[in-house]
């Protein structure tokens, strides 16, 4: 594994390569006025690896998956399992209509721990809907590790269903 990356160096190179400002419509439907690009970040294979290497600490020493969201989520969720030595699930949003027919690619969920991993969680919609569909494939899931908590009742709504929320960095710590 690399090197441990210095916080706060990292959270002003998560903030300058990703933090925008403008008017953005959330998948929560939310407005805001500013909005992290995730895809800036995960684009940056330097910057991706530092993340990864940072968020790898916050994977519960017990996962025996990692289950990344589609979209944002499976860059990172790629890398960390190179990191970990975890295998990677790749959730998606809906399981397609052919083929495997699956949410989760990449291999069996049933009976394992899966961590999920997320990019950023906002209202914690997207996480939720991943973790009902993998916990209807037998799946036990456990903690949520994410890069950017917004900070906008995520962490909340997850809790309500049972889902820990851990982030590597909030809103505020990653403030300008």
């Amino acid at each position: 594994m690399a090197e441990p990356t210095d916080r706060t160096a990292l959270a002003r190179r998560i903030h300058a390569a990703s933090h925008l400002r403008g008017t953005f419509t959330l998948r929560s439907g939310a407005t805001s006025t500013e909005y992290f690009d995730k895809y800036l970040f995960e684009a940056d294979p330097v910057l991706l690896r530092e993340v990864a290497t940072a968020l790898a600490a916050l994977v519960p020493p017990d996962s025996e998956v990692l289950a990344g969201l589609e979209l944002g989520g499976v860059p990172i969720a790629t890398l960390l399992s190179q990191l970990t030595g975890l295998p990677a699930r790749f959730v998606r949003k809906q399981a397609k209509p052919y083929g495997t027919c699956r949410v989760a690619e990449g291999g069996e969920v049933t009976g394992m721990r899966v961590c999920i991993v997320e990019d950023v969680v906002t209202s914690g919609g997207a996480v939720i809907d991943a973790a009902t569909e993998l916990r209807a494939a037998g799946a036990v899931v456990g903690p949520v590790v994410c890069v950017i908590d917004r900070e906008a009742g995520g962490a909340e709504k997850l809790a309500s269903e049972g889902l820990a929320l851990r982030a590597l960095f909030t809103k505020s710590e990653l403030g300008d």
